[in-house]
């Protein structure tokens, strides 16, 4: 048995010492904690092959495997954020030498072969933008979108296409490019439809194509002079209940404007949006009240819903959820409190024993337990037997006890948790304990049953807050701090507490950064007892030898300091992109019908019978617009009338940010051309032009006045007010009207925040 037990260890030591003594496993931990992934595995992977049944050379093997994995998965991610492929996909690789089945490294492979896909289409993108064909970079552009919504370069360019379209009005592709924008004179009284549809026809050289329902013969009077036939062809769609369809450059189906006619010749997409910060129960009511659109799926688990409409609807939709689908703004909150707490006792004095028993002085009757005889004590004497030859006197505390006892305390309590929170959301915190209480319930013919429940006992502090745009932070502060006095015992045998409270409720609104104490719950509490002998107790002087003073003060006192620190806000929206078009109640999407003006009068009408039903005339005679004597006795008004110069500029910019400047010059129609200095601040702002930095531009405006932009870029990365001003104007030219007087606008303040 004994020569089994030394063999047993002999092989178990041999064991160790040959871990011990692998060179292959020992260099291959070392070669790993340089950095030589490689290097290391090989000699692990050696040491491993080598001696096949070590399990801890396997077990080291695999846990380094599984690190050098991860080390390389966390690099090949970095070097994809940062663009750098080529290193990415090294890295990945080298994963799968590792590990040849690991998911996430082949997932990245794929992941980059998609990023430069994307990236080839993106390039092209941007080469047909640079050849401003916007329909075929915007659909590359939302190929990619599709199947990566977050690509930055793609949302930037989508973005610039976007904004291009709302800038120049361009409508969507297929989009007539003939004489559309062509001025045309039409003067008919009573004529057919389609005689004037006819005249547009040949001056533009566009198709129309009738659908059959629609009324060729109805009769409309138009009266327009020198107004582009777009203009001319919405008007006469509009009031006579029609709608078109744009086939091709120069080709447009004209059909009734009915529900029944929508729905055969309406072009209807299908769209998916995946909602991130909002639940889509309410991006699906916000759709269904402002689009009307009624074709719609939801997918509560994805957070998904699908929608079915016009192109125009979901564009509109796109815009939609893109204002609305923002993450809620958070805050962190920094709270300190600070409890100060001083104990005070002080026990001085000679303390007296307040009772003297006399009892029997007999063995025997000691052992029966018979009564004292009478009893002194401060409350007078107790007789309650005649023997008094028998009894003897014994006091069962020390006679005299000198107390000289002084303690003070100083009880100091710092917490400084921080949490972070969402909006409009509460927040708590508990500094403190759970107190088990007790409860027993006795129940007939059933027996006794116990309860415990838990009470908070210490600092309690539930803060609500509110992010308002400005980055301020309204707070719904609700402080609680409790102790326990003491305990009470109840009938049945159990235990209560008494629980001391102090409560304070506020609501304050703090700017980003900055700290409120809320101090003031102090606890001050001072109990004084004296024990006396009576009557030696009173005497002066003397009686301080006969009492004893018994004085305890609890004073305590907790500050609170909260700093709130928006971690994440919603940054307020441009008007261009917070209003934008949305079309008639019954169409969504539809442009503006206008008129353009092309000349003076170009929109008359006129009252005089025209012969026939022909062609546009330009030689019959018209009426006078307007009485010619008016119009000369306003003429002197008109030249007397005071020009206006006004100076527009943002109210408030964020740093780093680009703004626009205008300045305009009204009622100036009878004055030269102008010049005038423009003032600002040159180490908070910069002139976005090739001017020099010195704080002034010359901004030039054109004969009668006019308007003229400049944009600036705010430089300063402090928040601060910044004043951009007109110092003065000068009016080109000689005569009379260069010596007008123009009043100059005050200063504009533009904040930086």
């Amino acid at each position: 048995m004994k020569i089994g037990k030394h063999c047993l260890i002999v092989i178990i030591l041999a064991v160790f010492a040959g871990c011990a003594t692998n060179k292959a496993f020992v260099e291959g931990k070392q070669f790993i904690a340089e950095g030589k992934l490689d290097i290391g595995l090989a000699s692990l992977e050696k040491a491993a092959r080598d001696e096949p049944d070590n399990l801890e050379i396997r077990a080291v093997l695999a846990r380094q495997r599984e690190a050098v994995a991860a080390r390389l998965l966390s690099e090949a991610d970095n070097a994809r954020s940062a663009g750098d492929l080529d290193a990415a996909v090294r890295a990945y690789r080298q994963v799968l030498e590792i590990n040849r089945r690991n998911e996430r490294a082949e997932a990245g492979l794929a992941a980059i072969e998609m990023d430069r896909r994307h990236f080839a289409l993106l390039k092209h993108a941007e080469e047909l933008l640079e050849r401003n064909d916007y329909p075929g970079a915007e659909s590359e552009i939302r190929s990619v979108l599709q199947e990566n919504p977050l690509q930055r370069d793609a949302r930037r360019l989508i973005r610039r296409i976007t904004e291009f379209e709302m800038s120049s009005g361009k409508m969507e592709s297929p989009v007539l490019k003939t004489g559309f924008k062509q001025p045309i004179t039409l003067e008919f009284r009573d004529t057919g439809l389609k005689s004037v549809f006819e005249i547009m026809a040949r001056t533009a050289g566009i198709n129309f194509i009738f659908d059959k329902d629609v009324k060729q013969d109805t009769k409309t009077t138009v009266f327009l002079r020198n107004t582009y036939i777009e203009d001319v062809f919405k008007l006469l769609l509009m009031t006579n209940q029609l709608t078109h369809k744009v086939l091709n450059e120069n080709s447009v189906l004209i059909y009734p404007n009915t529900p029944a006619k929508q729905k055969e010749y309406q072009e209807l997409v299908v769209r998916s949006f995946y909602v991130a910060n909002v639940d889509v129960k309410q991006m699906v009511a916000m759709v269904k009240g402002l689009v009307k659109t009624k074709d719609m799926h939801v997918d509560e688990q994805l957070n998904l819903f699908i929608m079915k409409d016009t192109p125009d609807a979901v564009r509109l939709v796109e815009r939609l959820v893109s204002l609305n689908d923002l993450a809620d703004p958070e805050v962190m909150l920094e709270v300190e409190v600070l409890e100060i707490g001083r104990n005070r006792l002080l026990n001085l004095g000679m303390q007296y024993p307040d009772k003297i028993n006399v009892n029997w002085a007999t063995a025997a009757a000691a052992s029966a337990g018979l009564p004292a005889g009478f009893e002194i004590s401060s409350a007078g004497v107790n007789r309650s037997g005649s023997n008094l030859d028998q009894l003897t006197g014994f006091i069962a505390s020390p006679a005299v006890i000198i107390n000289l006892k002084q303690q003070d305390g100083l009880i100091n309590v710092l917490a400084n948790p921080r949490i972070r929170v969402k909006n409009r959301e509460k927040a708590k915190i508990l500094i403190g304990d759970k107190v088990p209480v007790v409860t027993t319930t006795a129940t007939a013919n059933v027996g006794v049953a116990s309860s415990v429940s838990y009470l908070d006992v210490g600092l309690k502090l539930d803060v609500e807050s509110t992010i308002s745009l400005q980055d301020e932070v309204t707070m719904k502060v609700s402080l609680e701090v409790s102790n326990i006095v003491k305990e009470v015992q109840i009938a049945n045998g159990g235990l209560a507490y008494q629980v001391g409270t102090r409560t304070a409720s506020t609501t304050l609104a703090l700017r980003d950064g900055e700290t409120q104490i809320l101090a003031g719950l102090i606890s001050d509490d001072e109990r004084t007892t004296f024990t006396k002998i009576p009557g030696l107790g009173d005497l002066p002087w003397v009686g301080k030898l006969f009492s004893s003073q018994n004085t305890t003060r609890n004073k305590t006192e907790i500050a609170l300091l909260i700093t709130p620190r928006i971690v994440r806000n919603i940054a307020r929206r441009a008007k261009s992109d917070s209003e934008f078009h949305f079309g008639t109640e019954n169409t969504v999407g539809m442009p503006p019908v206008i008129i353009s003006k092309v000349a003076a009068r170009s929109l008359a009408i006129s009252s005089s019978p025209t012969p026939g039903t022909g062609a546009a005339r330009s030689d019959m005679p018209r009426p006078p617009l307007f009485d010619e004597s008016l119009a000369a006795r306003a003429a002197p008004a008109a030249q007397i009338a005071v020009p206006v110069l006004s100076l527009v500029a943002p109210e408030q910019v964020s740093p780093g940010k680009d703004f626009a400047v205008s300045i305009s010059l009204a009622g100036a129609e009878n004055l030269p051309a102008a010049e005038v200095e423009l003032s600002y601040d040159a180490s908070m702002v910069e002139a976005l032009d090739e001017g020099e930095k010195s704080g002034t531009r010359l901004l030039k405006l054109g004969k009668g006045g006019g308007v003229a932009d400049l944009r600036f870029k705010v430089i300063s990365q402090k928040p601060g007010t910044t004043q951009i001003g007109i110092r003065g104007v000068t009016l080109q030219g000689e005569g009379e009207n260069s010596q007008a007087q123009v009043a100059l606008p005050p200063a504009t303040n533009i904040d930086i925040r």
